[in-house]
């Protein structure tokens, strides 16, 4: 006789979905998430729905009003602007970190990742591109953050990563589907290579800086369009 297989966290189920759907635009900034209608979407009790809300409280997503419930959090270009920069600058200084002690395997590691990003173009359906593009495009910065060999450093960059998920996905949306924009991006990501291969960390590290901030006006532009801020 087997044994049954393990349940699902129920609250981890919701945590994923539910921060899924408000990072891309399901429910808008500001609306009040009623745990009636999150009970039927999700097929969840108020327990793990519950669970789920308190862990995106703690990560910025989600407020919570005593007696009033909760609401997906709001959006601001001054948060934006903010979290960009933090971002820029830790993810800097990991770049210098990741030259200085990234070995072969490292740099090997980033030309692989930069290879597989390099051949999203071959995906066909308009979700797959942006999921495909966005996963592998998180997997090469990844690739060139590893080398820091620092996991309070990459625990540090990823909670700003996580801050920023909202933002970025608005930022995807009108740079996965436009030619132009993601040969930009190819663009920026070998000159970025060449200068990590040539170990040059000063210029690696400047242009990180730039690289990630690219994306902050073309936000805000989206965020002002759709009436967000």
């Amino acid at each position: 006789m087997t044994n049954a297989s393990p349940r699902p966290n129920l609250a981890i189920s919701a945590y994923q979905h539910l921060k899924s759907d408000i990072i891309r635009g399901v429910y808008a900034p500001g609306e009040k998430l009623l745990m009636s209608r999150l009970k039927v979407r999700y097929g969840l009790g108020i327990g793990p729905m519950r669970e789920a809300l308190s862990q995106l409280v703690s990560e910025h997503l989600v407020t919570a009003a005593s007696q009033r419930g909760y609401r997906v959090a709001g959006m601001s270009v001054q948060e934006l602007e903010a979290i960009y920069d933090a971002r820029a600058h830790l993810e800097g200084l990991v770049l210098e970190l990741a030259i200085s002690r990234g070995d072969d395997e490292w740099e090997a590691e980033i030309l692989a990742k930069a290879h597989t990003l390099a051949k999203v173009m071959e995906i066909n359906s308009a979700d797959d591109m942006l999921d495909v593009w966005d996963a592998r495009h998180k997997a090469f910065h990844s690739a060139i953050a590893a080398g820091c060999r620092s996991p309070q450093l990459l625990q540090a960059r990823k909670a700003l990563f996580d801050q920023a998920e909202r933002y970025r996905h608005l930022w995807l949306c009108q740079t996965v589907f436009s030619e132009d924009a993601l040969e930009t991006k190819r663009q920026e990501h070998a000159a970025l290579i060449k200068v990590i291969l040539a170990r040059d960390a000063s210029k690696a590290r400047e242009m990180m800086l730039e690289h990630l901030m690219t994306p902050v006006p073309v936000i805000k532009q989206v965020l002002r369009d759709r009436g967000l801020v």
